[in-house]
């Protein structure tokens, strides 16, 4: 590795990508299309929750131009799931799995047509007629958890998917030094990823016989393994590419049509394609998790917090996907990034019969965090001390004990994003006792419109948690005879927008010490390399980083010894992570994080209860910035996805039914919407662990905006809104609560 200048990292060079997806160039899966191939249509469940007494395809079958039908008994292994296998690919009768006689939400999905057209496809899926014997259904969280509610899933008593505890110190000590304590309950709703590209594909046999399927995914070996679970095919016969993928923000880490899209394609041999409507995909892929956090906080006069306590609610669905995960984040981080002697959590993924929740971009952080650094807000406004000051006083530092009575991974940088944050945005001047002062704002010349601004803060883990297995390969091989003419490395973690492909391009060529032009990237193909892992969990740069970095190393000791080409293969495994104890909750969690802090300034009108978020003081410790432009596209667009989270995106669900399954009904922040100003600060502390020091930062900017937007509409109005998204008719409620606006 060269120890000379940079020759690629920190530079903002064009994302290798851009040419052809600005000129149409660059196919995604909806845009392929195979000589001869067939159309599929899914037909989903008319009930929240049944057993299935018969399907009748006749019907279906009967049309001119069906292909054929596929239904349970066609599922050899008729399961799939991320974290648990406990999900029917087909529910019906007959087959392998007697747990597929029940639906158990709408986006079940009952049977498959393949036809010459899409839209016979479609007209035959709506003629299968399904028998149902109608089952109770429950939507409510604490309802879920009674005693004597029904049981979704009879091998899960309690209709929970994971419960997580904290004990942590003595809580009637805790509380005894209290000496002013603050309560809330904080609810956060759905919300739906809105990626560019809905879910499609297509599937064929290749050159050498493999079931191929070409797809939209977050990481290629996952769907190949859960593909050949599945379909009971050795995973030498399953192969799995990605073309563009039109993002993902953790939307595409489940099953969608890779699945039935391989059945169709290993039951005929021939090449199949689907394509979702926007409403199809609206109304049949997981969401966010909604949360109800219950949690009391205590704290003696002179700032420092004794006593922290949650109940953690997060609504999962009937399926795990990646709750038990998401919930156990949430866990970790409902004390927020604080040292406190004493707490106590109880957390919970709750089985309902709503739509399934997964991951999503933050992965439990965005909830727990509303009501963390809304307790922490809350707290400062209560002793009257400065917010930045306060979080400052109490913040974790290398050495500090986390909630989970281990030290907090080396690295911590908690205390220099506060400082920043304070000197960027509205606390530019010490306060003389080791804090900060802010600066008092104008308001505007509208009486019904009030100006407020608010301060948060947050940390986010780097790589898989709890014990999850964490690993990425690479290869690299150098060609040429005297000097290096050409580097190809091949890597195969998924570019989904992030920017990460031309990160591993610029990470290469400075571990080689060559221009990035002789550096070619092989991706997206599960024939190419071994496993990379997913692009979540803001892990995607620094794990794929350092097997580029340790392949690399190999390839130029092959190439000193002269061997051409000189070739190197190499897996990370980063220090291991262990799960909560369940007793206690005492836990090595995570390897690695990223910190933020944040300021945003909002305006209220207290007549309508529109609030607009005018500017946002991101500052983001990013360890290493590898491509400073793309980081900064990175924290700009987590700032309006938050936008949206806080205050626009209101998915709405009733009986287990999403009433807004269009963009036209569902909001996202649009151009007239975001921030006038998004000032982003890229911080370069390096981590222990990361390539070039690398920290991820993907997730990073959104987890923390909403209790900061919440705490900029209290000082606007004098009103904490605990419930996200803060909508117009949620925020005149709580403002005419409390007497302000006029009475309409």
């Amino acid at each position: 590795m060269s120890d000379e200048k940079p020759i690629a990292i920190g530079q903002s060079m064009l994302r290798r990508d851009a040419p052809g997806k600005v000129t149409g160039e660059t196919p995604y899966p909806g845009d392929l299309n195979f000589d001869g191939q067939l159309w599929m249509k899914m037909r989903f469940s008319d009930r929240v929750h049944a057993r299935i007494t018969h399907v009748d395809t006749a019907a279906a079958e009967a049309m001119a131009g069906v292909v054929a039908v596929y239904t349970a008994k066609d599922v050899p292994h008729n399961e799939y799931g991320l974290v648990i296998k406990d999900q029917p690919v087909l529910c019906g009768l007959g087959g392998s799995n007697p747990a597929a006689e029940i639906v158990r939400c709408y986006m079940d999905c009952i049977a498959v047509v393949v036809a010459e057209t899409e839209a016979i496809a479609a007209e035959a899926a709506k003629r299968i007629v399904v028998g149902y014997e109608d089952l109770p259904a429950i939507f409510d969280m604490e309802a879920a958890l009674a005693p004597d509610a029904i049981q979704i899933h009879p091998d899960r008593p309690g209709n929970t998917f994971a419960q997580y505890r904290i004990r942590k110190g003595d809580m009637a000590q805790g509380w005894a030094e209290a000496e002013l304590t603050v309560e809330g309950v904080y609810e956060t709703g759905y919300q739906e990823h809105a990626f560019l590209q809905p879910e499609a594909g297509v599937s064929y046999l290749d050159d050498e016989g493999r079931v191929t399927v070409v797809v939209a995914g977050q990481w290629v070996h996952e769907d190949l393994w859960q593909v050949s679970h599945a379909l009971g095919l050795p995973e030498d016969r399953v192969r799995i590419i990605y073309p563009a993928v039109g993002g993902a923000f953790g939307g595409r880490e489940d099953m969608s049509v890779q699945i039935v899209l391989a059945l169709a394609t290993m039951k005929l041999g021939k090449p199949v394609k689907i394509q979702w409507s926007r409403e199809e995909s609206m109304q049949y892929h997981h969401k966010r998790h909604p949360f109800k956090i219950y949690t009391k906080w205590g704290a003696k006069r002179d700032g420092t917090i004794t006593a922290i306590e949650a109940r953690v609610l997060g609504d999962a669905g009937p399926y795990a996907y990646t709750s038990t995960k998401v919930v156990a984040n949430a866990t970790l981080l409902a004390s927020g990034p604080y040292v406190c002697e004493n707490i106590h959590v109880d957390a919970y993924a709750v089985a309902t019969n709503n739509i399934p929740t997964g991951a999503f971009r933050g992965f439990g952080a965005p909830q727990a965090l509303f009501a963390a650094e809304g307790q922490m807000n809350r707290l400062a406004a209560a002793l009257g001390v400065d917010p930045i000051s306060l979080r400052t006083q109490n913040a974790y530092r290398d050495g500090s004990i986390t909630a989970t009575q281990t030290p907090v991974v080396p690295g911590c940088t908690l205390v220099e994003v506060l400082d920043a944050c304070a000197r960027e945005s509205y606390w530019p001047t010490p306060d003389g006792r080791g804090g900060w002062q802010k600066t008092p704002i104008e308001q505007p010349a509208d009486p019904a419109r009030r100006r407020g601004v608010g301060v948060a803060a947050g940390m986010k883990n780097i790589g898989y948690s709890f014990g999850f297995p964490e690993h990425s390969w690479a290869g690299v091989e150098l060609r040429g005879k005297d000097q290096i003419e050409e580097v190809i490395v091949r890597a195969v973690g998924a570019e989904v927008g992030q920017g990460a492909h031309t990160a591993f391009v610029q990470m290469a060529a400075e571990a080689v010490g060559v221009p990035v032009e002789k550096v070619v990237l092989q991706s997206h193909d599960t024939t190419l390399m071994g496993s990379s892992g997913s692009a979540s969990a803001s892990r995607l740069t620094f794990m794929q980083g350092n097997a580029i970095v340790g392949a690399a190393k190999k390839a130029l000791a092959a190439w000193a010894n002269e061997e051409r080409p000189a070739k190197g293969v190499f897996e990370y495994n980063p220090p291991r992570t262990t799960p909560f104890d369940p007793q206690t909750g005492k836990a090595d969690p995570n390897f690695a994080y990223a910190y933020t802090a944040l300021a945003a300034e909002v305006e209220v009108d207290i007549e309508t209860g529109l609030v607009w978020l005018t500017r946002v003081v991101s500052i983001n410790d990013v360890g290493r910035a590898i491509n400073p432009n793309l980081i900064i596209g990175q924290v700009e667009g987590g700032v309006v996805q938050a936008q949206g989270y806080a205050l626009m995106e209101n998915l709405i669900s009733k009986n287990g039914r999403i009433l807004n399954p269009y963009l036209s009904t569902y909001l996202i922040p649009t151009v007239l919407d975001v921030p006038t100003e998004v000032k982003t600060v890229l911080l370069e502390y390096a981590d222990p662990l990361g390539p070039f020091g690398v920290r991820g930062v993907a997730e990073l900017p959104l987890v923390a905006l909403a209790p900061a937007i919440a705490a900029a509409v209290h000082d606007a109005t004098g009103v904490w809104v605990d419930y996200i998204p803060m909508t117009p008719d949620r925020v005149v409620k709580a403002l005419r609560a409390h007497g302000i606006g006029a009475v309409v």
